[in-house]
């Protein structure tokens, strides 16, 4: 009966000392877990042996390979610059201004004016781009062989017993020209559109001479009639 005690009392020790140190062994797996739940995986455990030091010196580098290669390539940055939406501040770009163009004729001050005042005669009351083309007229007579070879010596050409131009004959080119006028001659003078060489214009209303009529038609502005 007492070795039966003894042996019970034994077992129960032993019982006890293997449920203390299985809890200890629990309460350090769990302590362990939540320390490694919560603390924070180094650089050098994520990317294996990648320092935190060792990354701080690769992104010091890269943005210091990327200035440089920026500092080296002026013309690349300027241009992306060109070609910004973003509005500039304090920069102002000149436009470079039109510049007239060189008149293909050069005439005095004195011939434009007697020019002009016969465009505004001819050609009053009609658009501008009528008036240019009474101009043209004249000035395809002065480069045709069979016109005298000046802008006056067309104007005051006689044909028969009249001027060629009805307002030399009733004295309206003594009036003064318009703006409008002198601007057109000045278009004309550029030889941008030479109407086909057209040499003969008139008013098909008021026309008598039935001669000018057979003479091919190239355009028709306004009341006049352009023809060769």
């Amino acid at each position: 009966m007492k070795k039966t005690y003894i042996k019970t009392l034994i077992v129960a020790c032993v019982a006890t000392s293997s449920f203390i140190g299985i809890s200890k062994s629990a309460e350090a797996i769990t302590e362990d877990r939540v320390v490694t739940e919560n603390k924070p995986i180094s650089l050098e455990q994520k990317y294996g042996g990648i320092t935190e030091n060792d990354q701080q010196d690769k992104t010091s580098n890269y943005n210091q390979i990327n200035t440089e290669e920026i500092m080296q390539k002026p013309e690349k940055t300027k241009e992306v610059a060109l070609h910004s939406t973003k509005p500039e501040i304090g920069i102002t770009r000149q436009m470079p201004e039109k510049q007239p163009e060189p008149p293909a004729i050069s005439i005095s001050n004195n011939e434009k004016d007697l020019f002009a005042r016969l465009v505004e005669a001819e050609a009053k009351g009609e658009s501008y781009q009528g008036k240019v083309a009474v101009a043209t007229v004249v000035l395809n007579r002065v480069e045709s062989p069979h016109f005298p070879k000046t802008v006056t010596g067309v104007i005051n050409q006689v044909v028969g017993h009249a001027y060629a131009f009805s307002p030399v004959q009733n004295g309206q080119i003594k009036k003064p020209a318009s703006d409008e006028s002198r601007q057109a001659v000045e278009e004309a003078l550029t030889r941008k559109d030479r109407l086909n060489d057209s040499v003969y214009f008139y008013n098909p209303a008021i026309a008598t001479d039935k001669w000018i009529r057979t003479r091919p038609v190239v355009k028709t502005i306004g009341r006049h009639v352009f023809a060769k």
